[in-house]
């Protein structure tokens, strides 16, 4: 488990900020090794990011495949 540091929320669970974070790291590598993509939400949506670095919004389109 992660340990608490400075770097930590105030928060009683602030190592989850911080698991959160290498949970996204890790999708993204295991993406690139096996050439597809990620999907995730921003503040402007849901975006498609590809192993070559390219961000697409997601469309419904993409939804339908």
């Amino acid at each position: 488990m992660l340990e608490y540091n400075e770097h930590s929320s105030k928060r009683k669970y602030g190592w989850v900020n911080q698991w959160a974070k290498m949970t996204g790291e890790r999708a993204k590598i295991d993406a690139k090794v096996n050439n597809t993509s990620i999907v995730y939400a921003t503040k402007d949506g849901l975006v498609k990011e590809f192993p070559n670095g390219e961000i697409k919004p997601y469309t419904e389109e993409d939804l339908e495949k």
